[in-house]
């Protein structure tokens, strides 16, 4: 296991290198005038631009750049914006409001994802089942900012049970309506891939075995079935937590909530190239991470998983 460990931290620095170098060209370098809209109308005068293309080293050549780049990030240096505010400080304000959300999606992502796939895993066919199966459709079907709407109005405005908008203290209290909103079209992935996860396994041996040996049935399901049953669920889950971060435009939006997602959106209406990049490339990292924990839960999920 810790060589295995070693060697896809060492993988992960190629993949770091070539997806920041792609962002990099893709955002700070994309074609076109970079002083487009930055002084109104009448367009920058020149001693601005000189000084601005000497800042931020716009007459070097692109690769001159990104090293330059790549060497500040690593010593937690995130650069400034055209107006010269921190974008490390800019994170540090809108990334917590953001991972909390995510997290309060994910959480109810997967107990109600689970908890519906079980059930209709287990009695496939019936009632409960055609229902969630019709309600994951509909979630899956379903534009996010739709959902987000009618529930915030149907919720917030005509019963009055929770806040439209989400105050800056951020309680879980006001994030669990949003929260359903983000995690909402992955809760129906979750919850088809979990009850098809179940039924297959259910018919396999060491299921009949342990029911032919008197096991309480409680038993078999929390300890056999669904332990192997949750390798797919925990794919999903842990690549997710990336997607909803970098998803949670829209719902923010929604909800009035200052995170990432008003951010980038902000940055790049904006043009702020710095602010855009280095928010991918925290959200990047994360996704590298999750990874990493995906694949180490996979073993101690299923012991037939071993990594040398």
């Amino acid at each position: 296991m810790g060589r295995y460990l070693v060697r896809r931290l060492l993988q992960l620095v190629p993949v770091f290198i070539g997806t920041t170098l792609m962002i990099y060209l893709l955002v700070w370098k994309v074609p076109g005038d970079p002083f487009a809209g930055k002084c109104g109308d009448r367009g920058c005068p020149d001693n601005y631009r000189a000084m601005m293309t000497e800042k931020f080293q716009l007459d070097q050549p692109w690769f001159v750049q990104y090293a330059t780049y790549m060497k500040n990030l690593l010593q937690g240096d995130f650069g400034t914006t055209w107006s010269g505010r921190d974008v490390g400080e800019i994170i540090a304000t809108a990334y917590p409001n953001t991972l909390k959300l995510a997290l309060v999606a994910l959480i109810i992502e997967g107990v109600i994802g689970l908890t519906a796939g079980v059930l209709t895993g287990l009695r496939r066919n019936g009632f409960l089942d055609n229902l969630v199966l019709v309600s994951t459709l509909f979630l899956i079907a379903l534009p996010v900012f739709v959902v987000g709407f009618v529930l915030q109005w149907f919720f917030g405005v005509k019963l009055g049970i929770v806040k439209p908008t989400v105050s800056n203290e951020m309680r879980i209290t006001e994030l669990l309506l949003p929260g359903f909103v983000l995690g909402s079209a992955s809760m129906a992935y979750i919850a088809r891939v979990s009850r098809t996860s179940i039924a297959e396994n259910r018919r396999a041996d060491y299921v009949r075995t342990a029911i032919a040996k008197g096991l309480p049935m409680r038993r078999v399901v929390g300890i056999h079935l669904l332990r192997n049953s949750l390798i797919p669920v925990v794919t999903l889950l842990g690549t997710d937590l990336g997607a909803l971060m970098g998803g949670a435009i829209i719902t923010e939006g929604i909800f009035g909530i200052n995170g990432i997602g008003r951010t980038v959106l902000r940055a790049i209406v904006t043009k702020e190239s710095a602010t855009v990049v280095s928010i991918v490339v925290v959200l990047v990292l994360v996704y590298l991470v999750m990874n990493l924990l995906v694949d180490l839960l996979y073993a101690a999920l299923d012991p037939r998983i071993r990594y040398e």
